[in-house]
């Protein structure tokens, strides 16, 4: 997993938390937090650092990660601007995924590991994806589509249908677009 992945968590638990609580993390997980951005690091590790934010926050693992993915969106669109300026509203921008945003993260991050999407309108207005990882961290790229949306201004559902944690051979989700939330 690259190492921006971390830098992230570690900002997003800073943010919140402290930095006593990111220290406290390292210290539960077992691993020493030395993590640079275009570094490639074993996906053991983002596991353990969930796991111990998992007893430390009293969530389960899935809550961690779609806290995390929701909470990062900010850096990221702060990181990132290019990535969301084109688009107007949560629909596009989740679409660009796989043909816009993914190829670029290979090009920034050489050797990066992205998670595959798929798309499908479905005939009563809303999106149904599917999510292939090895990695199997559905959780975070749910956590990332409520984050867009807030960033952009508007409320979704995200409805898991079918998740590899379930058995299933990957996950499928419905997302219910609301529009613009209301000031």
């Amino acid at each position: 997993m690259k190492g921006i992945v971390f830098n992230l968590l570690e900002e997003v638990v800073t943010r919140h938390r402290g930095a006593d609580a990111w220290d406290a993390l390292l210290e539960g997980a077992d691993l020493d937090g030395a993590y640079t951005s275009l570094g490639s690091y074993p996906d053991e590790h983002i596991y353990r650092l969930v796991g111990a934010a998992s007893v430390a926050l009293g969530m389960p693992p899935f809550d961690v990660l779609r806290w995390f993915g929701r909470e990062a969106m900010p850096a990221l669109a702060s990181r990132y601007p290019a990535y969301f300026t084109p688009h107007a509203s949560t629909r596009p921008f989740i679409l660009s995924v796989n043909a816009i945003i993914h190829p670029e993260v290979r090009k920034i991050y050489p050797g990066a590991d992205v998670p595959s999407f798929g798309f499908h309108d479905d005939a009563d207005g809303t999106l149904l994806m599917t999510y292939r990882s090895p990695r199997r961290l559905c959780a975070l790229a749910h956590g990332f589509i409520e984050g867009a949306a807030a960033h952009f201004g508007e409320s979704l559902d995200v409805d898991h249908l079918d998740c590899m944690h379930r058995g299933d051979p990957e996950c499928r989700c419905r997302i219910t677009f609301h529009g613009k939330r209301p000031d």
